[in-house]
């Protein structure tokens, strides 16, 4: 009699995969980065190898630390002001499709819009706030995948279960909060993961426009810095500190999906081939 496989320990199979497979991936890429400088002689001005970028990095963590901490509050603030102003406006859009067609462009033109060219304008405008002036330049560009996700998922609901929810009489509100939010969460989610990413490049970006100094620069100010400096280890240190930054608040949010997700949509139900 065959025996069947246990699913918790499918799923311990399955994660340790999952996270053995990118740690390969990562020391192959190092291994193959260290060795790429030891054979060409390539000088640290121009490209260091890792270790000397670990080392830097180890030295200058204090400094390093703290300006990757004050890059974080501007791109948890921007992602946040997003998340709900985009949801709240999601919600408008489908009340009314005058409403939606009315104000859905410009939702558009801001995304479209380079943030580096009118980043120094905002900064200007709020000379008195630079940090307010970073926030707002961070959620003009994890604004946009939000309301585009959300509107979609709101506005995809089957339309049997509107019918029925028309036939036993609710209430616009009943049939928003009953029907359409958790139909339109998967969307929702999944502009989530797109924004977190986008919010900390408006951050970085408009640290770079602003070049803030002194107590509360951002990493962008440390990386502008270490490359006029040409102390290049520590520009890929900060670079390093950067997307490592990135990649938490992805695998957060992807975290976050699968376990609000995990017992009713197919993207979060692992099954085993």
């Amino acid at each position: 009699m065959q025996r069947k496989k246990s699913p918790q320990r499918s799923k311990k199979r399955s994660l340790s995969a999952n996270v053995i497979a990118p740690v390969l991936v990562g020391i192959l890429a190092l291994v193959l980065w260290d060795m790429f400088v030891r054979v060409t002689g390539m000088p640290p001005y121009l490209l260091p190898g890792p270790l000397l970028v670990l080392q830097t990095l180890i030295a200058d963590w204090n400094d390093l630390f703290s300006a990757l901490l004050v890059t974080l509050q501007i791109t948890v603030v921007a992602f946040v002001t997003a998340a709900v102003s985009g949801l709240l406006i999601s919600v408008l859009f489908t009340q009314s499709k005058w409403i939606e067609r009315s104000f859905y462009p410009y939702a558009v033109i801001l995304q479209t819009t380079p943030i580096v060219a009118i980043a120094p304008l905002i900064i200007i405008w709020l000379k008195n706030n630079t940090f307010a002036a970073l926030v707002v330049c961070a959620w003009i560009v994890a604004f946009f995948p939000i309301v585009s996700n959300t509107t979609l998922g709101l506005n995809s609901v089957d339309r049997n279960s509107i019918d029925l929810f028309r036939l036993y009489k609710a209430s616009r509100w009943q049939t928003l909060l009953h029907l359409r939010l958790p139909a339109a969460l998967p969307y929702f989610l999944g502009g989530l993961r797109i924004s977190g990413g986008l919010a900390l490049i408006g951050a970085v970006v408009a640290e770079f426009v602003a070049g803030t100094g002194g107590t509360r620069s951002g990493i962008a100010y440390s990386i502008l810095i270490s490359s006029y400096n040409l102390q290049i280890p520590r520009m890929f240190a900060a670079l390093f500190l950067t997307t490592s930054l990135g990649v938490i608040i992805f695998v957060g949010l992807s975290a976050l999906s699968d376990w609000l997700l995990r017992h009713w949509h197919e993207s979060a139900i692992k099954e085993d081939w």
